[in-house]
């Protein structure tokens, strides 16, 4: 009898082990190449924002062993003028069902539209304009990147939170600048806080670094912010990266610096330190040696989105998994002190934004006291009754 039983049991398992598991592959398209920073200390790596992807994978691995399933990470890299559109459509040949994007706002469209018959979901992990949110917002692209004006009125809660209420707003000259700019203004109005003057910054052009730059810089900075009304904080939309970070210590007036430098809004930072993320900071450093960068996370953030959806419905079915996040029972760990779900109006990953100085985390917004009927996190950015998307 027990002989029988041994044999039953050997049976199953041998069964078991020669079953293949659900594959569920996912897609990475980004640009290839990098932008170097102003700061030498700062230069992004190769591997910013597939890093992420690519531990979220161990991740989704480690629970797909248990539920029969597999999880794999198809690359792309776009060099300049390589068509989004083909990228896309090339992975979603590959049998790929979710393709995290870090993409700009065109080139994330182009991709969004030359998939919208074949099933694909795109989870934007990259850009940040609202208008993919808004009036160009798409039915198969989930977006993990906050928005500007998330991360706007994340800074503007916590100044007005401070008494900080009078600000110096500087813009630079680019257009990415203007739309930051913009949704300062927002904010502003939205919180209470007061912009008693604005200043441009042109971009004229030339070298980013030259030898005689710390003193032009010691020279130019003070003049461009002297004679400026009574203002409590300076700050900057700068993500151009031109002008901002020569202003912590050198404005006319001793004010602190917010926005693109200085007190920063952003998803993600290396000094991140609560809610369990030191054990996944650690496990970042140990695979990349180099510390978690917003792009990472939110790369990370949208893989496990795929990986949570897929153990919860037990499913390798793109169609299915898709259909669960999408749902009201959908959320997801990620680090910040509660579950994040996604808005159901825009597709937005609902979110808490840090606030960090480039070695601490200064703050979490939102902040306490701005309150909201459904959920706190909604003070953050567009919310239902303002939105213009119309998911299509």
């Amino acid at each position: 009898m027990a002989r029988l039983f041994w044999a039953i049991v050997c049976c199953v398992l041998s069964s078991a082990a020669l079953s293949d598991p659900a594959e569920i592959r996912i897609g990475y398209l980004g640009h290839a190449g990098i932008r170097p920073s102003l700061s030498l200390v700062d230069q992004p790596a190769e591997n910013d924002g597939i890093a992420g992807a690519r531990l979220a994978i161990e991740d989704n691995n480690t629970t797909g062993r248990f539920l029969d399933q597999r999880f794999a990470l198809d690359e792309i890299r776009l060099r300049d003028g390589e068509d989004p559109a083909a990228a896309a459509l090339a992975l979603a040949g590959r049998n790929v069902g979710f393709i995290i994007a870090d993409l700009s706002a065109d080139a994330l469209l182009k991709a969004a539209d030359a998939l919208r018959d074949r099933g694909t979901l795109l989870l934007n992990a990259g850009a940040i304009d609202d208008r993919l949110r808004e009036e160009d917002c798409r039915g198969n692209v989930i977006h993990i990147a906050p928005t500007r004006s998330m991360l706007a009125d994340a800074l503007a809660q916590y100044l007005v939170w401070k008494q900080w209420k009078r600000w110096l707003l500087v813009a630079g000259s680019h257009p990415e600048d203007k739309l930051y700019a913009d949704a300062l203004r927002r904010a502003a109005t939205r919180f209470g806080a007061k912009i008693v003057q604005e200043r441009v910054f042109e971009d004229a052009g030339g070298a980013r670094r030259t030898d005689s730059g710390v003193t032009l810089i010691q020279r130019q900075m003070p003049v461009f912010t002297q004679q400026a009304p009574a203002y409590d904080v300076l700050v900057a939309a700068d993500e151009s990266e031109v002008f901002a970070s020569y202003l912590p210590y050198r404005t006319w007036d001793p004010r602190p610096i917010a926005g693109s430098a200085g007190l920063v809004p952003t998803s993600w930072d290396a000094a991140h330190d609560q809610w369990g993320a030191v054990q996944l900071q650690n496990r970042f450093v140990k695979l990349n040696a180099r510390r978690m960068t917003a792009r990472d996370m939110q790369a990370w953030t949208a893989a496990r989105m795929i990986g949570e959806a897929a153990a919860r419905t037990r499913s390798g079915d793109p169609k299915a998994i898709t259909d669960f996040l999408k749902s009201p029972d959908f959320s997801i760990a990620a680090f910040k002190g509660q579950r994040l779900t996604l808005r159901d109006w825009n597709l937005q990953l609902r979110q808490p934004i840090l606030l960090a100085d480039g070695r601490m985390v200064v703050s979490v917004s939102p902040q306490e006291g701005f309150l909201h009927q459904v959920s706190e996190l909604d003070t953050l950015g567009v919310d239902r009754p303002e939105t213009k998307c119309k998911l299509r």
